[in-house]
């Protein structure tokens, strides 16, 4: 028998250790990769590899969701501003704008789609099918706040938010609950004790560092980046619906507390007076919301509100605010063309305008127009005899979305400090006779007119 070279041996057995490692690399890239997110190819164009990884993500994440038939939208701000900048052309390439991955390889920590409750229930499923892809999750309940009112439900939890996680990259999924307003909200993100604060960056997430209220959005199926998915029809509107967003929730544990101490009124005239006032403000909503003038409980409804979540019965009428700078000529007109006569118009434009038009029997709408200084907001008042003007102080104030009498209407979101600025520290007392002149607590007397402005700034009707 001839004898073998050792020398061959020895090659031909480390030719056959490089093949296997070979074997073991691209078995690894190309199978174990794409099942654990690991790592990805590159997609679409020149891309790293992280940006490779985002969009595998949520090509996977699509998958799963599909998979179970989950009818999900995006709503993730950085790319749908991207998104928005080439929306026409997108709207009109069934294959998308461009041969790059532009949208969904942006730098980004998260991508965060919307979920409408009403259109899934079947999570178990969901969780078992993203675990065996690779996913992570973690699901945030909390109580349903719609619930609060009702002393037997109060207390019961739903789901708010979901974060599926992959390799480097997560989806944030909002839970988007229809109210009874007729809009979209969704709840804030709070970690319960147990769970892991370090699953994913919590900060940086886009939704959920407080409620949120949105109208009910217009979908449009796209193609971007090779993936079909579903985005708001108007990403400008959404994203500028999105900066206003915040919504408070009205204080019914407070508002309980309140009527233990001071017994609600359900005589027939309280209920009544309610109906009414609520249907004029319905009205009053419909007729501003058409003029894009955006308004705001004030005064007593505002103080009703946020003490006791509903309409003061001894109010006998509904009070609203408007910055100046929201004016419209057609404001009177369109009330009047809504059924709602002006009774009296005080004031100009350039000062102390207040307008009042006369609702159902005795009720009326009063609104009153506010004024920015540097460092105070500044309302109106004249008293008609005399042609005395009023001035009424509050601090600085901006706005959040609430939901009112089953409308999801303004309030200014440090409602605190602008109920104590009107009523002072006692504002939690029921006050029934209340004179507009000298009874408010930030109420400041500021001149007269001069008797030639009287039949401009003093009009009666």
């Amino acid at each position: 028998m001839q004898k073998i070279n050792r020398n061959v041996v020895l090659a031909l057995l480390s030719l056959t250790s490089l093949v296997f490692l070979l074997f073991q690399l691209c078995y690894y890239k190309f199978y174990l990769s794409q099942k654990n997110g690991a790592a990805f190819s590159k997609v679409r164009g020149s891309q790293s590899g992280q940006d490779s990884t985002r969009w595998h993500v949520v090509r996977k994440f699509l998958g799963l969701i599909s998979s179970h038939n989950i009818p999900v939208y995006l709503i993730d701000p950085l790319i749908l501003g991207l998104i928005n900048k080439d929306i026409e052309q997108i709207r009109s390439s069934p294959d998308g704008p461009s041969p790059e991955c532009k949208y969904f390889c942006a730098p980004r920590d998260f991508t965060t789609f919307a979920l409408l409750d009403k259109t899934w229930k079947h999570e178990v499923g969901l969780f078992r099918t993203a675990e065996k892809m690779g996913f992570q999750w973690l699901k945030i309940i909390n109580k349903d706040p719609r619930l609060d009112g009702m002393d037997d439900l109060s207390g019961m939890e739903i789901p708010l938010h979901y974060i599926f996680k992959l390799a480097s990259h997560a989806i944030h999924l909002v839970v988007f609950y229809e109210r009874s307003g007729n809009f979209l909200w969704h709840g804030p993100l709070r970690l319960k004790q147990h769970m892991d604060r370090k699953f994913v960056p919590f900060r940086k997430l886009h939704f959920g560092r407080y409620p949120g209220a949105y109208e009910k959005p217009e979908l449009l199926l796209v193609s971007i980046d090779d993936l079909k998915v579903q985005i708001p029809k108007n990403p400008s509107s959404f994203l500028e619906e999105m900066s206003h967003s915040r919504f408070l929730e009205c204080r019914y544990r407070e508002a309980r507390a309140f009527f233990q101490l001071y017994p609600d009124d359900v005589s027939l005239d309280a209920v009544e007076f309610r109906k009414k006032a609520k249907s004029l403000l319905h009205l009053a909503a419909l007729t501003l919301n058409n003029l894009g003038v955006k308004f705001w409980l004030s005064s007593g409804t505002c103080l009703g509100w946020y003490r006791q979540c509903n309409v003061i019965p001894h109010s006998k009428d509904v009070d609203l605010g408007i910055f100046i700078r929201d004016y419209k000529p057609d404001i009177i007109p369109a009330f009047q063309k809504a059924g709602l006569p002006l009774k009296h118009k005080f004031g100009k434009v350039e000062d102390s305008l207040e307008l009042s038009f006369q609702g159902e029997d005795d009720v009326k709408l009063d609104i009153f127009f506010f004024y920015e200084e540097d460092d105070h907001i500044w309302n109106g008042g004249t008293q008609a005899k005399s042609g005395k003007k009023f001035k009424y102080l509050f601090p600085k104030f901006t706005l959040c979305w609430t939901e009112f009498v089953e409308l999801k209407v303004h309030v200014p979101c440090e409602t605190l400090q602008y109920v104590e600025a009107n009523y002072g520290p006692e504002w939690k007392v029921p006050v029934k006779t209340w004179d507009w002149k000298s009874s408010p607590f930030n109420v400041q007397d500021n001149g007269v007119w001069p008797i030639d402005e009287w039949d401009n700034v003093i009009q009666i009707y």
